[in-house]
């Protein structure tokens, strides 16, 4: 292997490929040799991504994509195997906050409403994308990597997959989900080598949080709840992914990689 590359001779399919924490992770994965197939409903966006890591002497493909869509998924999986041979990597990063999109600055605490003021199609909305996403992409994922000889599947979580709010319910839901669908899903395919791990991402500035990180209240409180003294950055979360990702977690699976600045330890 090339010195201080990681990822050498791998693929990798990142969704919400075109912005934040999955750019990022995009990004980070060619630079260590891969070949990134990566997904978004922002075609705009992913596009110039892919040009950006091409660039750079990456190797990237943009696709657009609808997490929720099944048959969407089928035909991800196999343009990453017909244009680069196989499929290694999974990492399923597209997500919402539940936060209305028209919103620049959240006028709230949470980004979601309360239990109470929560509509089914809200919730519903919410769930679908963050973890029946994750869901279809997994179950798409598998036969590719049992044909490759195993393969690692990383699902972004949150650390509101781990501990409650007074808000924003549904968005917890979907992260927890997500957090214990990643367990099983390892125990059922870990004699096929293949690895499913959940990260569990603390106040991270990307376009997503933005708009709380805007209101100076909730910026302050979100920082004065993480023992480091600082929000992440999507590269901190990527490297996490690069890790999960690479050979050196071989022998990891069935585990939550928390990357939180210290949060949850209180």
């Amino acid at each position: 292997m090339e010195p201080g590359k990681r990822l050498i001779g791998k693929v990798a399919i990142v969704t919400g490929g075109a912005s934040g924490i999955g750019a990022e992770t995009a990004r980070l994965f060619a630079r260590h040799g891969a070949a990134v197939l990566l997904t978004d409903s922002n075609t705009a966006l992913g596009k110039r991504i892919e040009e950006e890591i091409i660039a750079a002497d990456g190797t990237a493909l943009f696709a657009s994509q609808d997490v929720r869509e099944e048959a969407r998924w089928s035909e991800i999986v196999g343009l990453a195997e017909k244009t680069y041979g196989r499929v290694d990597i999974l990492c399923n990063i597209a997500g919402i906050s539940g936060r209305d999109p028209k919103q620049n600055i959240q006028t709230t605490m949470t980004a979601g409403p309360r239990l109470a003021d929560q509509t089914l199609a809200h919730w519903n909305q919410v769930m679908e994308i963050n973890a029946t996403g994750v869901f279809l992409g997994t179950k798409a994922a598998i036969p590719a990597m049992q044909r490759a000889g195993g393969g690692s599947i990383i699902n972004i979580s949150s650390i509101c997959g781990i501990v409650g709010s007074h808000a924003n319910a549904a968005y917890h839901a979907s992260k927890g989900a997500v957090r214990l669908f990643s367990k099983a899903a390892a125990i059922q395919y870990a004699p096929d080598r293949i690895r499913v791990n959940s990260v569990h991402p603390g106040f991270v500035d990307t376009p997503m949080t933005q708009p709380g990180h805007s209101n100076p209240e909730v910026a302050s409180q979100r920082l004065a709840a993480t023992p480091l003294g600082r929000f992440g950055t999507p590269h901190d979360i990527a490297a996490g992914c690069l890790y999960l990702a690479s050979d050196d977690a071989s022998w990891v699976t069935g585990s939550e990689l928390v990357i939180d600045g210290g949060m949850t330890a209180n």
